[in-house]
């Protein structure tokens, strides 16, 4: 959660934020690449976990309660990623652009999650690993390089496409690659169940997350599968390692989703019974994480408005698209330097910290129905 909020604030804050990719080989730096590359962990991390959670659920809860609260959960969170995310990107109140990332993929997954889980454990683990292993096949058809049904399914990559004259849809996540990890991460909840093993868990972990770290190695050092583009030998052997690790997030490919999860199980097994004032402190945000990955959104793009108007703009300016980006109190070229947005990320995660506090222990303290879906 901390780690993701980077990301969005670069995104704010960073002169260059609009106008290059900052994992373009050709324009970036170290300093710029890394900062971008790290976030990458963090969408897979929550994809897989959230199935991790439904499979802990299923403990507590008969299989029709689960495949209730699945489905009012996921449609909950696709109004939430439609209209109060996509309000706290733009500022716009006409919603010119309905921005589909990742809180839409985790809904429109659990949706879906709410039927997958009658499924028999072998079956749900078999179909999981058919569509994060198999789903790059698609990038060698090119009949399914177009049209509205396969951006939203499996190849949108920020693809635009028209609902009006006013308004478009930006597919950023498509849905296919993000619940075949969902259901792995299901399949993955039944070595943390009550009754299994630490000392075999550990095991489990450790291994599964070392072999998926040398899969990844060797099948990205052979440049045949797993990532529709192919790492290249450049200027340097650091920029070339850069170019080894850079990897397709949308959709996210194989071995993208390798060398994200791989790590994550690493850092599960040795970190899981390590228990100090940093963890209790980091786990005051991973207790609350809707609420402050809403809440982390508003207070950027506040903070952003005060900063364009201490910069000589006025509300006058601010006109739909008139930068050529749909989020108002933006323009491309504009910003600081990234030691500024780092400052600007760390005050974020201090103030932060009072209010999912305050938040995680009402949520603690009361048993409202309507503070599950928060």
């Amino acid at each position: 959660m901390i780690i993701m909020a980077l990301d969005h604030t670069r995104d704010f804050f960073h002169y260059d934020a609009f106008i290059h990719d900052p994992l373009d080989l050709k324009t970036t730096s170290l300093f710029l690449f890394f900062t971008r590359w790290v976030t990458h962990f963090c969408a897979p991390i929550f994809v897989f976990l959230a199935g991790t959670s439904i499979y802990l659920q299923g403990n507590k809860k008969t299989k029709s309660e689960l495949s209730l609260f699945l489905f009012k959960r996921g449609l909950w969170l696709i109004f939430v990623e439609l209209i109060i995310i996509t309000y706290a990107w733009t500022f716009d109140a006409f919603f010119p652009v309905l921005i589909m990332q990742v809180i839409w993929a985790i809904g429109i997954s659990m949706v879906l999650m709410a039927m997958l889980i009658h499924l028999p454990y072998s079956i749900m683990l078999l179909l999981g690993f058919i569509v994060v292993a198999g789903h790059n096949v698609l990038d060698y058809l090119p009949a399914t390089h177009q049209g509205f049904l396969w951006d939203i399914v499996r190849n949108g990559n920020f693809a635009f496409h028209t609902i009006s004259a006013q308004h478009q849809m930006a597919i950023i996540y498509p849905f296919l690659p993000w619940l075949g990890l969902m259901m792995l991460g299901f399949c993955f909840g039944k070595i943390y169940a009550p009754s299994f093993n630490p000392k075999q868990r550990k095991n489990i972990l450790t291994w599964t997350g070392a072999g998926l770290i040398l899969f990844f190695v060797f099948l990205r050092f052979t440049n045949l599968y797993g990532n529709p583009t192919q790492w290249s030998i450049q200027n340097n052997v650091f920029f070339t390692f850069l170019s080894f690790i850079n990897l397709n997030k949308y959709p996210p490919s194989l071995l993208y989703m390798c060398i994200t999860i791989g790590p994550a199980m690493l850092f599960l097994s040795f970190f899981e019974n390590t228990h100090n004032k940093i963890t209790r402190i980091i786990s005051v945000y991973g207790r609350v994480p809707f609420f402050y990955y809403v809440l982390h959104f508003y207070l950027l793009h506040i903070l952003c408005m005060v900063l364009f108007l201490t910069r000589g703009h006025s509300l006058s300016e601010v006109t739909p698209n008139v930068f050529g980006i749909p989020f108002h109190y933006l323009i491309a070229g504009e910003g600081y330097p990234l030691t500024i947005v780092y400052l600007i990320w760390i005050s974020l995660i201090l103030v932060l910290y009072p209010l999912c506090k305050w938040f995680s222990e009402l949520k603690a303290r009361k048993n409202y129905w309507w503070l599950s879906y928060l």
